[in-house]
């Protein structure tokens, strides 16, 4: 009869010990929601990086190690420059991943008028450095700096917040393709200046992709696409050397020294590899017979060392970053948060289109035009303006995934 009262003291004690446990986990609560917010990330894209990187060190170490011809010094500076923009970039990167897009979007238009005034800005001589023949980079104290790799992102943050805040008007000629035109003319018209028409086909072909997304009416869309294209032909054919350019694309050998050299010695490496390459660093077209063999034509090598199947492979990872993009995209439209879903689709087709481009000219596929592959090629503005992009990616997925609780 005794012993439950003796117990009831030892009862109590492990009462209060549960209460005390359980008000322990719920203080906790909110720090384990912390904990799964900085951790939530699209591990698929995650993984497109890191292998796009990874992949991108290997090759333009590949590209670029062949000793000096005079003193057979093994040349490790291009790779050490091209691991110092990778870090760069990845900074930059985790700082765009925690973006507000309610502030990006009220900055765009602010952005979008630098990169133009830089367009401008390097078309001055003193200003703007001139490499083969195009003015395209601005000296900043030994430091180039490419404004046409800016006016990238800058024309895809403007767009996103345009075609969010006129989504419902996007119907109507001027709005949908009258203003959203003038804008998009204004910047292939700077590029074409300096001249860099290959990064004035990405970014309005990117745009137009843009719009078609969010909306615009087809046969409004088709009429603008037939305009645009009908342009880009005139502006081709009143310039003598991309008529050159374009006829040494349909015949190379008609001019295999001359305009058809680049594209002459880009089929060589490819056909070369066959279907799995000749043996990693065993390129001969990099030994000073392909010129830009680590950045404008990169996938050759890549092709001539790996094969077909290392030209499948990127373009694989390629497919997987713009599905990743286009995923993300969709989550946040479906969330009602047009300016991030807009952002996303135009950063995937921004890097779709790129990279299409640049293995469509290493193929000869398309005409020859000076491109990068994105997070792959050696260059400094190219690389950090890709990472940037690819935080904005994070940026988005991250503020549109449902978090722990129930909260967003």
């Amino acid at each position: 009869m005794n012993r439950p009262q003796n117990n009831r003291p030892q009862n109590m004690s492990a009462n209060r010990a549960a209460m005390n446990a359980e008000a322990a986990a719920q203080n906790m609560a909110p720090q384990a929601h912390r904990a799964s917010d900085v951790s939530s990330y699209d591990q698929g894209l995650m993984f497109t990086v890191i292998a796009l990187l990874s992949l991108s060190v290997v090759m333009v170490y590949s590209a670029t190690i062949a000793a000096d011809s005079r003193t057979l010094d093994i040349n490790f500076k291009p790779l050490i420059k091209h691991l110092a923009h990778i870090g760069l970039g990845s900074a930059l990167l985790f700082m765009a991943a925690w973006m507000q897009m309610n502030w990006l979007a009220a900055t765009s238009k602010a952005l979008l008028l630098i990169g133009l005034l830089l367009l401008v800005v390097v078309l001055f001589p003193g200003v703007g450095v001139q490499v083969n023949g195009s003015m395209r980079w601005i000296d900043l104290g030994g430091i180039r700096f490419q404004p046409s790799e800016f006016i990238k992102i800058a024309a895809i943050i403007y767009f996103a917040d345009y075609l969010a805040r006129k989504r419902d008007d996007l119907h109507l000629f001027k709005v949908g393709i009258f203003n959203t035109g003038l804008v998009a003319g204004a910047i292939g018209l700077l590029l074409l200046l300096e001249p860099d028409f290959g990064t004035a086909v990405v970014i309005t072909t990117a745009i137009a992709g843009m719009m078609f997304l969010a909306g615009v009416r087809r046969w409004h869309f088709l009429i603008s696409i037939s305009v645009a294209a009908a342009l880009m032909a005139l502006i081709m054919w009143m310039e003598p050397y991309r008529v050159a350019r374009l006829l040494s694309y349909q015949d190379p050998w008609a001019d295999p020294y001359g305009n058809g050299f680049q594209l002459i010695q880009a089929l060589i490496a490819i056909g070369r590899g066959e279907w799995f390459g000749v043996g990693l660093g065993s390129s001969i077209q990099k030994l000073f017979y392909l010129p830009h063999a680590s950045n404008d034509f990169l996938i050759a090598i890549i092709g001539e060392e790996l094969g077909a199947a290392g030209i499948f492979s990127v373009l694989t990872l390629f497919a997987l970053l713009l599905f990743r993009a286009f995923a993300i995209a969709h989550r946040a439209l479906r969330l009602g948060q047009r300016f991030s879903g807009f952002l996303a689709q135009g950063i995937g087709l921004l890097f779709a289109v790129q990279a299409g481009v640049h293995i469509g000219v290493n193929t000869g596929l398309l005409p020859t035009t000076g491109i990068t592959l994105p997070m792959m090629s050696h260059g400094g503005s190219s690389m950090l303006i890709s990472m940037v992009a690819v935080g904005l990616l994070f940026a988005v997925d991250r503020q549109s995934r449902p978090q722990p609780g129930g909260r967003r």
